[in-house]
């Protein structure tokens, strides 16, 4: 007998009694015991998740390993291709057919199919051309692994003409009727608030053809030119000749009134121009926000009080108001930033719902940006948990738009945290009409969200959603309402005592 290497027989466990057929049966039967996801090692998927909106629409697969993809677009037609290694068709990826809607703005509908064993290819067919990015997310609570495609528009929409489509398709404010005016001081300011709308005269530009001005013909050389009277708004007709310039306006003032609302008044150096807000519904899409104890989303009431104060605003002679979001999908904290920035706006207010670790704590709170770090540990704490929104959300932060404008909001300069201060005092003192303060002053910390250089920017906690009797405030409509009137009217109040400054908008 040849006992050359005698271990080998011990090494392999398997005793010279066992026959070679009878291991291979051992074998198989360790095959049934394990299964064969054990012996394949392919992901699994946790979740399939669609949020379109008109920005974009993304598609996000969650399973319990990291996915490897690969992409690539045609062009006629307009369609995205994806490949996914470590994939099997299954019934969870194959409900991703059904919940493309079609409402989507950017996706047709999807078809999946088994290119190769553990590869699965999706071809997108899309409504328009587009830019996608697709990129991967490392796990952070409450998620696991996450693929994610985001199908942006190859022409990105501008804000600006979402504007002046929504003044176009309601031409006229919202009937809010004033209180009757009690001094001829106030029914001067009303009637300040009352001048053109810059916004209209834009929309009468928008897509017509310059003209080169008329030749003014001779004036009679016995009659003098005399310039149009001053109205009592304070604001100047057109003179009859550009000889005769119109003498300087009167800028009134407004007395706050009994909704605690001044009229807004022409911008400093006497320029009439329209004032724009705006608003960002804090969190949304795959960011919920905090969440109460009976459910209730920050993502959710934040979009609801977001668009009562734009209604509210947009009813305002004078005023607009935009949204960063109108609907529940996620928005990068520098893209928030951004679009406000992209509509030239006066005011950048970000609205959200406080959460703590004990369901204690209470109060609504007016925060702005510090360049010196935070006033107290729980703004500290809070600017961290706002700004942790990307992360959770889901950005890509290979794409170089990123980095360009995270570098830009690094830039904010002390007139905008010191104006920034000032509207926050007035919102505040406000909202603390309505219900408790958490804190009676504006407090200041480092939220990415804030840093427009050039915008005043500040973010209202509206309450503590974690307290259940603050939580039930939120879900109520008429608090709601209250709360809105209280935001609203300090930002008014604001804009009557600091009016904006004259400018070109870029069109």
């Amino acid at each position: 007998m040849n006992h050359a290497n005698p271990d080998l027989a011990h090494a392999t466990d398997v005793p010279h009694a066992v026959s070679r057929r009878g291991w291979f049966r051992q074998a198989g039967a360790l095959v049934l015991v394990l299964g064969a996801g054990d012996l394949v090692h392919g992901a699994t998927l946790v979740a399939v998740r669609v949020w379109p909106a008109a920005d974009y629409t993304r598609v996000t697969l969650e399973s319990d390993t990291a996915l490897e993809a690969r992409h690539f677009v045609t062009a006629g037609p307009a369609r995205l291709v994806i490949d996914i290694d470590g994939l099997e068709l299954s019934p969870q990826l194959r409900e991703l057919v059904a919940k493309i809607g079609t409402n989507d703005p950017h996706i047709a509908g999807v078809r999946l199919g088994q290119s190769q064993p553990r590869q699965v290819r999706m071809v997108f067919d899309l409504k328009q051309a587009s830019t996608p990015q697709v990129f991967t997310l490392s796990p952070i609570a409450p998620y696991r692994y996450r693929l994610v495609f985001d199908l942006y528009p190859a022409q990105a929409p501008d804000p600006l003409l979402a504007l002046v489509k929504e003044r176009e398709a309601s031409p006229t404010p919202l009937p809010v009727q004033p209180p009757p005016a009690t001094t001829t001081a106030e029914a001067s300011a009303r009637a300040a608030s009352d001048v053109d709308d810059a916004l209209g005269e834009f929309i009468g530009r928008v897509d017509r053809p310059v003209r080169p001005p008329l030749p003014m013909p001779p004036a009679p050389p016995a009659v003098a030119l005399k310039p149009e009277p001053v109205n009592p708004a304070g604001s100047v007709s057109a003179p009859t000749a550009p000889t005769a310039p119109p003498p300087p306006p009167r800028v009134a003032t407004a007395p706050a009134s009994a909704e605690g609302a001044p009229a807004v008044p022409p911008g400093r150096g006497g320029i009439n121009r329209l004032v724009i807000v705006a608003i960002d519904p804090g969190h949304g899409g795959e960011d919920p926000g905090a969440i109460g104890p009976t459910g209730l989303r920050e993502k959710d009431v934040v979009l609801q009080i977001a668009k009562q104060l734009q209604e509210r605003i947009n009813a305002r002679p004078g005023m607009r108001a935009m949204l960063t979001r109108d609907a529940d999908f996620f928005v990068p904290l520098h893209e928030r930033v951004n679009k406000a920035r992209r509509v030239q706006a006066d005011l950048f207010l970000s609205i959200h719902a406080d959460a703590f670790i004990t369901p204690e704590a209470r109060g609504a709170s007016v925060f702005a940006l510090s360049d010196s770090g935070a006033t107290s540990t729980a703004a500290r704490w809070m600017a961290k948990r706002e700004n942790a929104s990307d992360a959770i959300g889901g950005i890509n932060v290979t794409s170089k738009d990123t980095h360009v404008l995270r570098a830009l909001l690094d830039m904010s300069t002390t007139a905008q945290i010191k104006d920034s201060l000032r509207v926050g005092r007035e919102v505040l003192g406000n909202i603390g009409q309505v219900g408790k303060l958490h804190k009676g002053q504006v407090e200041q910390a480092g939220f990415a969200v804030l840093k427009a250089p050039d915008i005043p920017s500040i973010l209202v906690e509206t309450a503590f959603i974690s307290n259940p009797q603050e939580e039930a405030k939120l879900r109520d409509e008429d608090y709601q309402a209250q709360l809105v009137k209280a935001v609203y009217t300090g930002i008014v109040r604001y804009f009557s005592r600091n009016p904006p400054l004259a400018r070109e908008r870029l069109l």
